[in-house]
């Protein structure tokens, strides 16, 4: 049944713009059913919660109840001859690789972080250093069961494909993922075949990662935004595949162990002045310089690889207590001359990054409000607080708009709303059948309602 309800102030990652929602965790199917209920007959706005990794305030929901779903994370059924899993919404990517990856199984797609529960996962149909082979999250998703104001719903590609379409990237808006069944990978042990290399500015990292993206599994660049001139958008590029069991070579005594582990926490939030244009910019250019030119055949392991920042506890500390937004854009091939126009405008104004992910898109997102297209994807922290920021970013979502690119709502929190049509054309049908589920717009998060998305 529904746990007791409490009130509580939440944010996002990004530790900005904050809210106080009343809070649930239910621990059954009934109880989250049994919650949607009563929100809908007290005409009360709900949102779904999982490990609160959404950067902005897609999981919020001020006034409201705010449903963390963590409590429902059970795994219900593994097959792994078929090689696919039925899981309760609120079990965590974290746990499930700790259970698939002795098995010789990995997730179809693992995001930046592996604290993230499938259902968030669902609901920003994640994308990972996969994408331009094997698309998102939502691609591998077989089936979904959702709660919403008017039931239980089952949604597949057989059954009612509109509704798992208009789940896949929709935000939580359609219903609440009760549980999920999706396919998964098979390996031969725990360690990736890593080849890194240094690109001398964003044309030579662009040209790479064209050429010999395909060969390999796993594909993604840092990039330097604060370096300008002749090494402009200057990178380090690193593509990897999952090792066989040849690769480990003599006396490995178990191929697939993993033990991911956390190795330092952040304490309390940084100085503001920590993270600024010149610690960052030294810290660029070591970490460009620390780079090989050339590497082949390095042996990584799972978390280092995939997940480097889950190693520090609440890193998002070292933002300060101002916080940060995490800004990702991406723009279709053909118009890389927008994405160095950005790069341009970041270098230039001394915006602080030293976390900028540029990685190249495959097939579209199957989603109304999937955020992958073919394409480039620039993912970039920046430090809020900074004077002229917000004008920037303003200016640069122009940029990609007239580009015919978009921004990932899931971790946006300063997109303005005039710009969601042009960016998400599949708006008003994603609408329409939301309307289907959710008549009287019970479901409501802070980003909806701050981007018009829903009533």
């Amino acid at each position: 049944m529904s746990g007791r309800e409490r009130r509580v102030v939440l944010s996002g990652w990004g530790r900005a713009a904050p809210s106080a929602a009343s809070i649930e965790r239910p621990t059954s199917p009934k109880g989250l059913v049994a919650i949607l209920e009563r929100a809908a007959r007290e005409r009360r706005r709900v949102a779904a919660r999982g490990l609160g990794r959404s950067y902005g305030d897609a999981a919020q929901c001020a006034g409201g109840i705010v449903v963390d779903c963590t409590g429902l994370d059970q795994v219900l059924e593994l097959d792994l001859g078929r090689r696919r899993i039925r899981v309760r919404a609120g079990a965590s990517l974290d746990a499930l690789l700790r259970l698939l990856v002795p098995k010789g199984l990995f997730l179809p797609v693992t995001p930046g972080t592996r604290h993230v529960t499938v259902g968030g996962a669902i609901a920003a149909d994640v994308h990972g250093k996969n994408h331009h082979r094997d698309g998102s999250f939502g691609a591998h998703v077989e089936e979904l069961v959702l709660v919403s104001p008017t039931g239980r719903h089952v949604a597949s590609r057989a059954a009612d494909p509109e509704l798992l379409t208009a789940t896949l990237g929709g935000l939580g808006l359609t219903g609440i993922v009760e549980e999920a069944t999706f396919s998964l990978v098979p390996i031969a042990t725990s360690r990736l075949v890593v080849d890194t290399e240094r690109a001398r500015d964003l044309e030579d990292l662009l040209a790479r990662m064209a050429e010999r993206d395909d060969e390999y599994r796993y594909s993604v660049a840092w990039l330097d935004c604060l370096a300008r001139g002749r090494h402009l958008g200057r990178g380090v590029l690193t593509r990897a595949d999952h090792a066989a069991r040849e690769a480990l070579g003599v006396g490995r005594r178990d191929p697939l162990a993993y033990d991911p582990r956390t190795r330092v926490s952040v304490p309390f939030p940084a100085p503001a002045r920590l993270l600024n244009e010149v610690s960052v910019a030294a810290f660029n250019e070591a970490w460009y310089r620390r780079a090989p030119r050339v590497r082949r055949g390095e042996l990584q392991s799972i978390p280092r690889f995939f997940h480097p920042l889950d190693g520090v506890g609440r890193w998002n500390l070292l933002y300060g207590r101002s916080g940060f937004t995490q800004y990702q854009f991406v723009v279709p091939f053909g118009a890389e001359e927008a994405l160095r126009r950005v790069v341009e405008r970041l270098a230039s104004a001394r915006v602080p990054s030293f976390l900028a992910v540029l990685k190249r898109f495959g097939p579209s997102g199957e989603g109304h409000l999937s955020f992958p297209t073919p394409g480039w994807t620039l993912a970039l922290d920046l430090p809020l607080g900074r004077p002229g920021l917000a004008a920037l970013l303003d200016d640069l979502d122009e940029v990609v708009a007239e580009a015919g690119g978009r921004v990932y709502l899931a971790k946006d929190g300063r997109l303005r709303p005039d710009l969601i049509a042009s960016m998400y054309p599949r708006l008003e049908s994603w609408r329409t059948l939301r309307r289907r589920v959710d008549p009287d717009g019970v479901l409501a998060t802070d980003l909806a309602r701050r981007l018009g998305l829903v009533p």
